[in-house]
């Protein structure tokens, strides 16, 4: 039996054939079966706008940022700023710009080179566009299972200068906090500030890919200035965890952003009245940073409910923040694309990630009753229980 009792806040479950069903979807003998709505656990970036960030939109006070005008992003801008301790900060509407940008601004010389880990995001994910539309190599050293990467690896990745003929410069190191491909893991203040002093011992930039920055400060109780104090630039996602609809902002020396306004204007970044976007990412701001630990205790509460399922295995260590990563046993008869469809019929949303893993990420419009749901019809997925109302 799966235990209801560690999710903080939980409605307490109705019992139907060992199954935990919340109180809200139970369906009686004789009633239609009834879905209150799709739980999308595919990401965090699937979120809708609250009300209060659609009337903020609405309401928002706009012009012509790319002349530099618009007050509502200019606000944002700010509030960003000064939160992650930094001088500047620049809008943009995508995560994958955002990083494209610092690389670009970092690594201003075609042939240069940016040291990063093998497994992530810049690396796999964003379509290569830093070799692609800015010349710059990727030197990959391995991540290690928590999104790390050695010390000592990262020092012998850098290009001895005395061999400039024939080697490219090594110019930039990136990390990713949290760590998307390592289950959201978190990197520490102290491991952060080892790389940045590499950085600077070989005169090297240092940029944190931090899409989910805040999620590690609310993991670690870390203030999130601290994560990125070692760091000549960040990128922050605000359509993640914080669920704007839209956008993510660069932080960054005054000099660093003046640099990245000129590429992102060169990359059709620069949008006009851009403050209808940023007036929701102030409330996203505002609103939902606090609620980040809800949805860390609803990814552990679910790892350790979805591990007393026969035919499932997450590594609850992992579990630091908002992401599950679950391996489907061999035996287990399923397959990741199998069971993702078997869940799509309960109106649950799941990503595969290969053959036999998926990938389960929370945010602040998943409730705790969604969290039960879920539970139950894993269960009955993978253990084929049935109830008297199942067609």
């Amino acid at each position: 039996m799966i235990n209801t009792d560690k999710l903080e806040g939980a409605d307490k479950p109705y019992i139907i054939h060992h199954l935990w069903v919340p109180r809200d979807l139970v369906c009686y003998p004789g009633a239609e079966k009834m879905v209150t709505r799709i739980v999308d656990l595919r990401s965090d970036t699937v979120t809708k706008p609250t009300e209060a960030m659609r009337a903020a939109m609405a309401n928002a006070e706009v012009d012509d940022d790319v002349l530099g005008h618009d007050p509502s992003c200019f606000r944002l801008e700010t509030e960003i700023a000064k939160i992650l301790g930094k001088e500047a900060a620049l809008f943009v509407p995508l995560g994958t710009m955002a990083n494209l940008i610092s690389v670009l601004v970092h690594c201003d010389i075609r042939g240069s080179e940016v040291i990063l880990g093998d497994n992530s995001h810049i690396h796999i994910y964003e379509n290569g566009g830093i070799a692609t539309l800015g010349g710059v190599h990727p030197r990959t050293v391995k991540n290690n299972d928590d999104g790390t990467m050695d010390i000592h690896l990262i020092e012998a990745a850098i290009r001895d200068p005395k061999g400039e003929l024939v080697y490219p410069t090594t110019r930039l190191i990136c990390l990713e906090n949290t760590h998307g491909n390592s289950g959201g893991r978190c990197l520490s203040v102290d491991y952060t500030d080892r790389v940045g002093e590499v950085a600077k011992r070989h005169g090297l930039k240092l940029h944190i890919d931090g899409a989910r920055i805040f999620n590690a400060s609310i993991a670690l109780g870390v203030p999130v200035d601290r994560l990125v104090q070692a760091a000549d630039s960040a990128s922050v996602c605000l359509s993640k965890g914080l669920g704007a609809p839209v956008g993510s902002v660069i932080v960054g020396s005054n000099s660093f952003i003046t640099k990245a306004r000129r590429v992102r204007k060169t990359l059709g970044g620069g949008m006009r009245q851009v403050g209808i976007l940023c007036a929701a990412a102030l409330v996203a701001l505002q609103e939902n940073v606090e609620k980040l630990e809800s949805d860390h205790r609803n990814a552990r509460f679910l790892a350790d409910g979805l591990n007393e399922i026969k035919g499932l295995r997450v590594d609850t260590s992992c579990v630091e923040t908002n992401i599950v990563c679950v391996e489907i046993e061999e035996d287990s008869q399923t397959t990741a694309a199998k069971l993702c469809k078997d869940m799509e019929d309960y109106d649950i949303l799941l990503m595969a990630m290969g053959s036999s893993r998926l990938r389960i990420v929370f945010h602040h419009q998943i409730s705790s009753s969604d969290v039960h749901y879920a539970l139950s019809c894993f269960q009955h997925s993978m253990n084929g229980v049935r109830n008297e109302n199942d067609s």
